[in-house]
């Protein structure tokens, strides 16, 4: 097991980069501090190498120092090997100084593409290794110094068999002649740019059982969700560690009218009385007062299903029957091989022509010319008329399922507060 080190010094950094440019392949990991602050930060990048580990502490450096890695990230003669790497990409982009990496490899990808059933990096290390790797510092705060030991293992452990890894699934990639479509998934992920991140006031109807409030219900949420964001920015703190999506529903349903009767409610403690009390009350009473709204469109941030008429549902249908018989062949999970999203663009926009699919903005290219002409048979078949086709037919909710994810990345729970 390779030793790593710290790098905390631009002179250090500096003789890391003459390391990393003489490599062929790299792994690339990266702690932000999301679960501790209201604007999340780059709290360390580790980099895995032939000859070790570099743990490179971005707090310690100075300003833009990070800057003397473009050289290597953006070289495309060097591979980058990550697991999950959308979220990485995104820190580096908005946190590191607008670092952009070329000649991407990511492992969950990857594994998703070859039918994993569980593609964290824990499982697959696991199943190829025999290691199991630590789990203890998951929901550790990144930000904090000095950094524990503990703390600097699990991070190593994070690209200390990346590049090993990345060998084995993409000779399975080759066998099982998926490599092109990795490769254009990992094109795609090289070209993301992320726009600014702007606070949505209409972002309360996420909560789940919003949507079941009455319209006065919805004012009240409304009006508690942007006291929590307000009260999140002053104290730099995550929004669920204000007040839970759990207890601003429960206010909403049944407002209280007085602190006294806040003290009874769950989520709310003698600290947050003490701290925001009074201010959750005017919140509840703005709510109550405000006129009553209609609900937001989903559409109007991408979101929401499109209405489809009985001949789109039909064809709907056939696509998801497919798409069940040939996941089965392919053995990869439905939502991999094509997303709900992207099967009811197909059959709401009712493609004939390859040309006609490829323009769809759900449908990735290399499905497209893999299974096009599959999904196209499909949808130019003819359906019998079986009354007023111009109505829509009764929403079906659920949207796809997705495997895997960045396992060890800590997401905040909900419902947790301190307030």
């Amino acid at each position: 097991m390779p030793e790593y080190e710290l790098v905390t010094t631009p002179e250090g950094l500096e003789e890391l980069v003459k390391q990393l440019r003489r490599q062929r392949v790299i792994a690339i990991d990266s702690e932000a501090d999301s679960f501790f602050h209201y604007v999340d930060k780059l709290c360390l990048l580790q980099v895995g190498y032939k000859d070790g580990i570099a743990l490179i502490d971005p707090l310690e450096l100075p300003a833009g120092a990070l800057s003397l890695l473009d050289p290597v990230l953006s070289d495309r003669k060097i591979r980058k090997v990550l697991h999950a790497a959308d979220y990485d990409l995104f820190v580096l982009q908005r946190y590191g100084g607008g670092l952009k990496l070329q000649n991407i490899f990511d492992t969950m990808i990857s594994a998703q593409l070859l039918g994993y059933r569980a593609v964290g990096l824990a499982a697959l290390v696991s199943e190829h290794f025999g290691v199991e790797l630590a789990k203890d510092q998951q929901r550790t705060d990144w930000s904090r110094r000095p950094l524990r030991a503990a703390q600097l293992e699990y991070a190593a452990g994070d690209v200390r068999y990346l590049i090993e890894l990345s060998s084995l699934l993409e000779a399975s990639l080759k066998e099982k002649k998926r490599l092109p479509w990795a490769q254009a998934e990992f094109a795609a992920l090289e070209e993301k740019v992320w726009p600014e991140r702007e606070f949505d006031t209409d972002g309360y109807m996420r909560i789940k059982g919003a949507k079941q409030l009455s319209a006065r219900g919805r004012a009240i949420l409304k009006q508690l969700y942007l006291l929590r964001d307000k009260r999140a920015r002053e104290r730099d703190r995550p929004p669920f560690k204000v007040l839970g999506n759990g207890t601003l529903l429960d206010l909403a349903q049944k407002p209280p009218r007085s602190k006294r009767a806040l003290m009874t409610r769950r989520g709310i403690t003698d600290l947050v009385v003490r701290r925001m009390g009074a201010e959750l009350i005017e919140a509840i009473e703005r709510g109550t007062e405000a006129p009553e709204e209609p609900l937001p469109d989903p559409r109007r941030n991408g979101g929401g299903r499109r209405r489809l008429d009985r001949r789109a549902e039909q064809r709907l249908e056939r696509l998801k029957n497919w798409r069940a018989k040939r996941s089965r062949e392919l053995e990869l999970d439905p939502g991999v091989f094509c997303p709900n999203a992207a099967l009811e663009e197909i059959a709401w926009a009712h493609p004939t022509r390859i040309t006609e699919l490829a323009k769809l903005p759900n449908l990735k290219p290399w499905w497209v010319q893999e299974f096009g002409e599959e999904a196209l048979a499909l949808t130019r078949r003819s359906e019998p008329s079986d009354g007023d086709d111009s109505k829509p037919a009764s929403p079906k909710g659920g949207g796809s399922r997705t495997t895997g994810g960045k396992a060890r990345k800590s997401v905040p729970p909900k419902g947790s507060s301190d307030a």
